[in-house]
């Protein structure tokens, strides 16, 4: 923690996070980044949810860049209840210089660096994001027929009948009267992810559909998601977990086998089964 606090405290001040004319330019960060959030236009409501803003506090700094002549508010064309942001030709002219000064920032502060250190920072720098949104993410039991539960099982068969030869569709998924517990992560309140528990008996439950959204894979959530199914399996009394997976799928079984399951014999007739797992809970 000490650690983080520093490297924040660090970082904000070489950025010049705390200067009321960020990058040499007429506005503090929070206004040069809702323009660059707003890119070639997006609504508020998209800008609150992106940015975590309460809503006064995003509609004071779009008033701001409005009186500046760099933002213009419209009715969204799609829909009437939504206000949509957009940059007038001065406020794209501002961010291009945006973008230019933060280059030659982020050109200053690598300057000292071989490149050897530069790609040492690089990478240190996409292990700390990847990490960040990981720990960012939340995970809850919802109702297995909530529209986010619909959502996430309808994207997890639309890619499944891509990969599959045999194809898949949504007759293979589990009814919900079968499901004990539907777990959906949460980024930045968008479900990114799910899985189901189901029992198959009093001691042994069922890991299905275990599913992260292309855009929220490399985090380490499958992972997440996997470890919090056996939780919820082992607080229901169960001391054995199982699940299947089709033989397309070799990176879940890579991930199930490293997270500590013995492939067994088949204990269904999934078709689109091809391995099988197993694996006993700590008591």
């Amino acid at each position: 923690m000490t650690t983080l606090r520093r490297f924040n405290r660090y970082f904000t001040r070489r950025i010049g996070a705390l200067d009321d004319h960020y990058l040499g330019q007429d506005r503090p960060l929070g206004e040069a980044r809702l323009l660059y959030e707003i890119g070639t236009g997006a609504s508020l409501r998209e800008l609150r949810t992106r940015l975590g803003l309460d809503a006064g506090y995003l509609s004071r700094m779009v008033r701001a860049l409005e009186k500046q002549g760099l933002v213009r508010v419209t009715v969204h064309p799609a829909d009437s209840r939504l206000r949509l942001a957009e940059p007038t030709p001065a406020g794209r002219a501002e961010l291009a210089e945006q973008n230019s000064r933060a280059d030659g920032l982020a050109e200053g502060l690598l300057r000292g660096l071989d490149d050897t250190q530069r790609e040492r920072l690089t990478e240190a720098v996409a292990v700390t994001e990847r990490l960040l949104r990981l720990a960012a993410i939340t995970v809850g039991t919802v109702d297995a027929t909530s529209a986010d539960a619909r959502a996430c099982l309808g994207g997890f068969a639309a890619e499944l009948d891509e990969r599959f030869p045999e194809g898949y569709g949504t007759t293979d998924l589990v009814p919900p009267e079968r499901i004990d517990a539907f777990l959906v992560a949460y980024e930045e309140e968008r479900a990114v992810g799910c899985g189901v528990l189901c029992a198959l008996d009093t001691d042994t439950a069922e890991i299905r559909h275990l599913w992260v959204r292309p855009d929220a894979r490399g985090l380490g959530l499958g992972r997440r998601l996997l470890t919090e199914l056996e939780r919820g399996a082992a607080g229901r009394g169960h001391h054995v977990v199982r699940l299947d997976t089709h033989k397309v799928l070799k990176e879940a079984a890579a991930m199930y086998r490293t997270a500590g399951y013995t492939e067994i014999p088949a204990y269904d007739d999934n078709p689109h089964a091809g391995y099988w797992f197993e694996k006993h809970l700590p008591r």
